[in-house]
C-alpha cells in the first residue's frame, strides 16, 4: 500500500517550531488483519489502511513534493466495541499505530511516535445531527469519524 504522491506546484506548509519544510513525499498505511482483536472491526474494517492513507492524503494536497518525509503508519491495534459491550460499559473503540517519519536526506527529518484515537477523540468528528447516545460504536458513523481523527493526529504533527 505504499504510495507515491504525486507531485506539483503545491506551496509547502512550515514546520511551527523547526522552520523547515513540512512537506511530504510519500504515505505509507500496513495494518496487519491479526491486529484487528475485535472480530466484527475484522470484518467491518477490512479497508482501513487505504481508508486511512486516503483520508492523510486529503489533509496534505498543499504539502506534496518530491523532497518531502516519508510518512510510515503501521497499525497495531484495532478494536471496535460492539452495542453490548457499550451498554455494559466495557467500550473501548480505538486505533493504536506506530508513526515513522524519514527522509531520504535530511537527517533532521526524522521522527517517529505511537498515536492513539479512541472513540473520545473522535466524538467532536460525528455529524451534530447525530445521536451519539443511540449510535452502536460499530456504524460506519464511527468508522468515519475514527479514521479522520487518527488522519488529524497524523497531520498535527507534521506542523
Amino acid at each position: 500500500m505504499f504510495r507515491t504522491l504525486a507531485l506539483g506546484s503545491l506551496a509547502a506548509l512550515t514546520f511551527t517550531t523547526a522552520g523547515t519544510a513540512a512537506t511530504v513525499k510519500s504515505v505509507d498505511v500496513a495494518v496487519e488483519l491479526s491486529a484487528i482483536e475485535n472480530p466484527r472491526a475484522a470484518e467491518y474494517w477490512t479497508s482501513i489502511a487505504d481508508d486511512l492513507e486516503n483520508a492523510i492524503v486529503a489533509k496534505i494536497e498543499d504539502q506534496i513534493a518530491d523532497d518531502g518525509i516519508d510518512l510510515k503508519i503501521d497499525l497495531e491495534e484495532v478494536w471496535l466495541s460492539n452495542g453490548f459491550e457499550e451498554k455494559l460499559g466495557l467500550a473501548d473503540t480505538r486505533l493504536v499505530g506506530d508513526v515513522s517519519m524519514t527522509h531520504a536526506s535530511d537527517n533532521s527529518r526524522f521522527g517517529s511516535y505511537q498515536l492513539t484515537v479512541d472513540v473520545n477523540t473522535a466524538l467532536p468528528l460525528i455529524p451534530a445531527d447525530v445521536d451519539v447516545t443511540v449510535l452502536p460504536a460499530d456504524s460506519r458513523v464511527y468508522y468515519d469519524a475514527m479514521i479522520a481523527a487518527f488522519a488529524q493526529g497524523v497531520v498535527d504533527r507534521l506542523k
